[in-house]
């Protein structure tokens, strides 16, 4: 199964997620913000499979973030899933141009979201991302 580090500022937000990657197999690591969240992609060893990423966090937001992560080739098969609240369409464009795999708008359905999760592994891995 993969690793998946979740990152979003709001704890219950985290608990959701993380409780159905368990549930599903996965092991998660968790971050408060994009800040804490490249922190935690360095010293993390072997690096996760995914990132869930909220887009509007303190100190560094989810797009900032990301840009960070797609610049730096460790994590090329890293695959990431905005999930967010900001669901017009120039939010999923933005997201989009920064790099992610896939856009969830919360609320979303557990379930959903972790299929989401592992097709995007999936297509990561395959060198589809």
């Amino acid at each position: 199964m993969a690793t998946v580090l979740v990152v979003d500022d709001t704890p219950s937000i985290r608990f959701l997620i993380r409780t159905n990657l368990e549930l599903a197999g996965h092991d998660v690591v968790e971050a408060f913000d994009g800040l804490d969240s490249l922190e935690m992609l360095s010293v993390t060893d072997p690096p996760p499979d995914a990132v869930t990423m909220d887009m509007m966090m303190p100190r560094m937001d989810g797009l900032a973030a990301v840009q960070q992560i797609r610049s730096d080739p460790r994590w090329d098969r890293l695959a990431i899933v905005m999930v967010t609240t900001q669901g017009q369409h120039y939010d999923v464009t933005a997201a989009d141009r920064a790099g992610v795999d896939a856009y969830v708008t919360k609320p979303f359905e557990p379930d959903a979201l972790v299929a989401t999760i592992e097709r995007t592994i999936a297509a990561r891995q395959a060198g589809r991302g």
